[in-house]
């Protein structure tokens, strides 16, 4: 192990709610899955995406970032947990952020807050609600890999000491499952003003095109 930190980012998922594939949903002038990478990239030393599903859009759309490194679950249909535990198989830094794909607009400041604290656990919290991501000691690998069918993360935190941080940014708690979800990502990136201006239309357009 290194004393480096890592992200695992899980995208391997169906977007079966959602209608269309999420990851390579446009959210101003990048798509989903990229935006999911943008808050931690330059903090860690490596970024793990696990892919299953569309595996070849996500890793197209990342082919250009250096840092990420995208692993195949075969197994993608059994659920997250495993895809969970494809990817923290791969880590080798000391410490790693777990985050799912599909809450993409958790800024750079809540990762840097995350590392400030040295604990096997820490949960990001807004309005008292926990959020993603988790930074999590890679200590931890050997027990979430050992987790029999069935099992979740959860089983794995409650079983060990963790540390609440209370942030002050509500896209911890935003994820896109739903049509619904994306348009209210939307607008928040308006509000928060990310870069999209005209772009966003176009993208909400394109979306209730491919959804008729």
């Amino acid at each position: 192990m290194t004393d480096e930190v890592e992200g695992v980012i899980l995208a391997a998922g169906l977007s079966s709610r959602s209608g269309h594939y999420k990851m390579a949903l446009p959210l101003g002038d990048k798509t989903v899955i990229e935006r999911s990478i943008e808050g931690m990239y330059d903090l860690v030393s490596r970024v793990i995406v696990v892919v299953g599903w569309q595996a070849e859009v996500v890793q197209r759309l990342l082919a250009p970032y250096a840092k990420v490194e995208c692993v195949l679950n075969e197994a993608y249909a059994e659920g997250m947990f495993c895809s969970l535990k494809r990817g923290v198989a791969c880590v080798r830094a000391s410490r790693f952020f777990l985050q799912p794909g599909d809450i993409p607009l958790v800024s750079q400041a809540v990762y840097q807050q995350l590392l400030t604290i040295h604990q096997d656990v820490v949960i990001p919290t807004c309005g008292g609600r926990k959020g993603h991501p988790l930074l999590l000691s890679s200590r931890l690998i050997s027990e979430i890999l050992a987790q029999p069918p069935g099992a979740t993360l959860r089983d794995v935190v409650a079983r060990n000491s963790f540390t609440l941080l209370p942030v002050d940014d509500e896209a911890i708690l935003w994820d896109l499952d739903t049509a619904q979800d994306y348009e209210a990502l939307l607008q928040r990136q308006k509000e928060n003003s990310i870069p999209a201006d005209q772009q966003e239309f176009r993208a909400m357009s394109l979306y209730r095109r491919r959804r008729r």
